[in-house]
């Protein structure tokens, strides 16, 4: 479990302090069913995204990272595992870097299932909050609070938080000021992507992007 650490120096003092924590999505899932995931236990990499959690670690080699954390779930340890392992540390589990949860967890989701089931259809009844899982406000709050930390703890230098699609996505949104109801095809949070939090002191004041797999067509089921 992750413990709060803020390490400072004398020589921090009267100077501005640059940290970046870099979000980053798990690589792709063995998903042969084709089911929405979430947060159902026992869904590891595929090949394929073994491959890119490696292509995320040397995308980051050469950065002066001294933190690593991971939601729980399979997928994003396994994606952790390799970016740790380049750099001579071991990962720390954070909890609030977790997927977040949905009603339509274990099923295929497309209009023909949801037509065929027609007692689901008032799951989605408000897509603002959504009403078919955990409220977009609270999972940007979440994550956005476990960057913080991670920040604190690699104060000055980089922290890495491997993570689920929604959750960067809306918590990049929520840095950026912009609404956090969105059309799920439009995210920019590829497979095996970094998306980058500069924070000066402790504010948040510049996000970047990048997709080291390029895997910006790929769209699993799940996140």
């Amino acid at each position: 479990m992750v413990a709060d650490s803020s390490p400072t120096s004398a020589a921090d003092a009267g100077r501005a302090i640059t940290t970046v924590v870099h979000l980053v999505r798990h690589g792709e899932v063995a998903n042969p069913d084709g089911v929405l995931y979430g947060r159902i236990p026992g869904f590891g990499l595929s090949e394929n995204g073994r491959l890119m959690a490696k292509t995320a670690a040397d995308y980051l080699a050469g950065r002066d990272v001294s933190v690593v954390r991971s939601s729980p779930l399979e997928r994003a340890r396994q994606t952790a595992a390799p970016i740790a392992e380049r750099f001579g540390l071991r990962f720390e589990i954070d909890e609030r870097l977790i997927e977040s949860w949905n009603r339509f967890e274990g099923l295929r989701v497309s209009p023909g299932a949801l037509l065929r089931a027609p007692r689901r259809l008032v799951w989605l009844r408000n897509p603002f909050l959504p009403s078919w899982g955990e409220p977009y406000h609270q999972v940007a709050a979440r994550v956005l609070a476990a960057a913080a930390d991670a920040a604190r703890a690699a104060r000055g230098r980089e922290a890495v938080c491997v993570s689920h699609q929604l959750p960067i996505w809306v918590s990049r949104l929520a840095a950026e000021r912009r609404r956090l109801w969105h059309d799920p095809r439009r995210r920019q949070c590829s497979l095996g992507s970094v998306t980058s939090l500069t924070y000066v002191d402790d504010e948040l004041v510049e996000v970047s992007y990048a997709d080291p797999s390029g895997s910006g067509s790929l769209r699993a089921a799940g996140a």
